[in-house]
């Protein structure tokens, strides 16, 4: 940890990059502990992804978040990548080491399965099946969580099962591919139901899915958090079902990324919430 003689500095890379919530929420923190620094967003075009971040160390920057289209692309790129990076195929989370070694990390799924715990404490990965539907970038994220998190089985339902089969040949057990057809009879012993596909999202249709068969104690979670309260999560509470928005999962994975960068693991605040809240 480096002292305060210098001035800190990280910030998130994307192209386009000016709707990211990541700078009020690194700049609250840095503000909360205390701390002289600041995160700034950085309009990065794909193809000097590379110049980008091999820039970081001779920048004194700690290290930058990735998104949209980055997360991929810079697998190729850093020095190290974590188990955690290498397993979902995306990085979310460089880190410049004190030698200017580039780390990249993926905490996308540390924040998912955060922010169910925040919602409902007594949360438990092995309470039973898991149904995730999609099998992009966003499910394997959420797959890898689940599984550190110590789920037995997680069935995954997508259009394509061509995709969901590729998603359970890389996780292998306990990740079981579904057809769409078999998604609404794949709820009936589900703990857990988590959307991590577009629909549902300002703009896209809703999600194609009827809740009738889950248990009365499952969780239901959307990881879009634009709107908050997506037709999934409203029909999820309609049946007085635990509700979880996409919101706390970008909050929570921002945290083991601030700790890599400055040393302290923040809190995630009703404040910091009401405030990212307030920009939604």
């Amino acid at each position: 940890m480096h002292g305060q003689d210098r001035f800190l500095l990280a910030g998130v890379m994307g192209w386009p990059i000016s709707h990211s919530r990541s700078p009020k929420i690194h700049n609250y923190w840095l503000a909360r502990y205390g701390l002289d620094g600041v995160y700034v967003p950085l309009a990065i075009e794909p193809e000097r992804l590379a110049a980008a971040l091999r820039a970081l160390p001779a920048l004194n920057f700690s290290g930058c978040n990735l998104t949209i289209p980055h997360k991929e692309a810079a697998l190729a790129i850093v020095d190290d990548l974590d188990p955690t990076a290498k397993r979902v195929g995306a990085v979310n989370c460089v880190v410049v080491e004190e030698d200017g070694t580039l780390v990249g990390r993926n905490y996308d799924g540390f924040g998912f399965t955060a922010s169910l715990r925040a919602a409902a404490p007594m949360w438990r990965a092995d309470a039973g099946p898991a149904a995730v539907i999609g099998a992009g970038g966003a499910a394997r994220a959420v797959i890898a969580g689940l599984i550190d998190a110590g789920a037995t089985e997680v069935r995954v339902f997508n259009r394509t099962l061509e995709r969901a089969e590729t998603l359970a040949r890389d996780f292998g057990p306990p990740v079981v591919a579904h057809r769409w057809e078999a998604r609404e009879a794949g709820l009936a012993d589900a703990a857990l139901l988590v959307n991590t596909t577009s629909q549902g999202m300002v703009g896209q249709p809703p999600l194609d899915l009827r809740l009738d068969a889950l248990p009365a104690g499952a969780l239901v979670s959307d990881i879009v958090y634009a709107p908050l309260e997506t037709p999934l999560l409203a029909a999820a509470r309609a049946r007085g079902l635990v509700a979880v928005d996409g919101l706390g999962m970008l909050i929570h994975q921002a945290r083991p990324a601030f700790r890599d960068w400055f040393g302290i693991m923040p809190e995630a605040t009703p404040e910091l919430r009401a405030m990212i809240e307030a920009t939604l």
